[in-house]
């Protein structure tokens, strides 16, 4: 059975220990935390705070699936600061967050950290090069601190940023990371749904490739607006499918971050939805 997950950020407007225990009461065995206000935003991770995490999790029988180092509100919005902004010291910032997530990720026994894919190039004078080379230079400052902990950086590719697609990613991968094991993707399926790919290809074809996997669930017309399980034309049969026969063994994790008025609801409906699929 292929392990389900829910992340914290569709919970933005509760607390951590609310959030937690909405998702272990509706039935999913792991959970992923979003490195972010309110719940596991790095410099407020102090030892006291991990430990009384560590005690809920335990007490609720829930593992973490991934660190989510997406966001960053606490100084900036959904995307910026980035990887590849003009100011260093606002790529700075990301790299810090980076590598406190990464240090929470060992905290808590979890493989992976996802990472936002460089940045917004929508209306942006930067030219796909100098992009990968700033992303590039910002990952290469947080790869000894992974290696050390054995932990993932997963980029995310996503529409409207600089890697789109499973294809970008391999591109980037292979031009500055070919032999980094440390670099991996975190597959979200919508994401390459969204761009015209098909994620259980995807994951059949570069397994090696795959430090985690996201899903959420896409309409029909492809626009990236994630939709609760069951409300959209993904195939989640042929995902899990693929995600079995590469024998991919961590949590599959349910990403629904816009709904945040009712998270508790929109999880309980994707676990009723994939619950049997699995």
């Amino acid at each position: 059975m292929i392990p389900l997950a829910f992340s914290t950020n569709a919970f933005k407007k509760n607390t951590f220990e609310e959030a937690l225990q909405s998702i272990a009461a509706i039935g999913y065995s792991a959970v992923e935390l979003m490195a972010d206000l309110h719940h596991a935003y790095p410099p407020q991770m102090t030892p006291a705070r991990t430990a009384e995490i560590q005690t809920l999790l335990k007490r609720l029988n829930l593992t973490v699936s991934n660190v989510n180092a997406f966001t960053l509100f606490a100084c900036g919005d959904t995307y910026r600061p980035t990887w590849i902004e003009d100011s260093e010291t606002e790529r700075k910032r990301r790299v810090e967050h980076t590598l406190g997530s990464i240090r929470i990720a060992a905290d808590f026994s979890c493989k992976t950290v996802s990472l936002q894919p460089g940045g917004p190039m929508i209306g942006s004078t930067l030219t796909r090069d100098e992009a990968a080379r700033r992303f590039a230079h910002g990952l290469e400052q947080c790869i000894p601190l992974a290696r050390e902990k054995n932990v993932t950086l997963a980029i995310e590719p996503e529409p409207g940023l600089f890697i789109q697609t499973a294809a970008e990613y391999l591109e980037f991968k292979n031009a500055y990371f070919k032999n980094e094991p440390a670099i991996q993707m975190n597959c979200d399926c919508g994401h390459l749904f969204c761009c015209g790919e098909d994620p259980a290809q995807i994951i059949r074809n570069h397994p090696e490739h795959i430090g985690h996997v996201h899903i959420e669930d896409i309409g029909e017309n492809r626009v990236h607006q994630h939709l609760t399980p069951g409300r959209g034309a993904m195939d989640f049969p042929a995902i899990f499918e693929a995600v079995d026969r590469v024998g991919y063994e961590r949590p599959v994790t349910v990403e629904l971050y816009p709904y945040e008025t009712t998270a508790a609801g929109v999880a309980k409906l994707a676990y009723d939805h994939l619950r049997p699929m699995i």
